[in-house]
């Protein structure tokens, strides 16, 4: 879907003269060959997807392997993003949510990392992409929803019956929390994928005018520094977003409940 409205950007692009191609860094292109991308094709994302979990597994695995008590700068990184992500789950879901923390940690480790590593020049963001993200929002969404009915059975289903509104507006509330339910997936999946489209593709439109601008060019190089510094945050904050919702989501399975 995201590449199909990158190469259609590209080619209105092209047709009209104009030198700035923000969207053609989204294009899924093969590894090998020019050919058609298939379902077992290695392409650019498959490249990125793959040094993804090679970072991820120099920075978790090689990093730590001293344990030292005075720790080491990658070891202390590693330590800190554990940390933080088990307090976030505890904190949402309660010392019941803590057996989910592997899937939780991998999820946000995941993203955050790809996130990061899309901000290189010349990196492909693997999450800027719907077919990437949608995916880990289905997984989320499939793997609360059965939570809930094993934990709960039945009862899950108090998930969408406010008993605290008005009898008379209870049906009406079930209806619209049911519909919201069944949004989530969606929510989750286009708010990374859209935000980490959206600070790429402008600052690929200032760094084309900084290549057509020649002397005045300090101008948009200035933009893209204050745009990358922002995207910066917006990277981590995003790994953020989608963790912080799946412990929501996770909460709302384990205690149906609680609202």
């Amino acid at each position: 879907m995201t590449t199909d409205v990158a190469e259609v950007a590209v080619e209105e692009a092209a047709g009209n003269g104009f030198n700035i191609h923000p969207m053609d860094q989204f294009v899924v292109k093969p590894l090998f060959g020019h050919g058609d991308i298939g379902m077992f094709t290695i392409t650019n994302v498959t490249l990125w997807m793959g040094i993804t979990v090679l970072a991820i597994i120099v920075l978790l695995v090689l990093g730590t392997r001293g344990r030292a008590m005075v720790p080491s700068r990658s070891q202390s990184i590693a330590e800190s993003i554990y940390v933080f992500v088990h307090k976030m789950l505890e904190d949402i879901a309660g010392k019941e949510g803590l057996k989910y923390f592997p899937y939780i940690f991998t999820l946000f480790i995941f993203i955050l990392v790809a996130n990061i590593l899309g901000l290189i020049p010349g990196a492909f963001t693997t999450t800027s992409h719907i077919a990437v993200t949608a995916v880990m929002a289905m997984a989320v969404f499939l793997t609360v929803t059965l939570i809930g009915f094993y934990k709960n059975g039945i009862g899950f289903l108090g998930l969408f019956w406010i008993s605290s509104a008005p009898l008379i507006l209870r049906p009406i509330l079930a209806l619209i929390e049911i519909i919201s339910y069944f949004v989530r997936p969606i929510s989750h999946s286009i708010r990374l994928a859209g935000n980490m489209m959206a600070g790429h593709a402008v600052i690929k439109v200032f760094a084309g005018f900084a290549g057509a601008l020649g002397v005045f060019s300090v101008f948009p190089i200035v933009a893209i520094m204050a745009v990358y510094g922002l995207e910066m945050l917006v990277v981590c904050i995003q790994a953020y977003v989608f963790a912080i919702l799946t412990c929501v989501y996770l909460n709302d399975a384990l205690h149906p409940g609680g609202h």
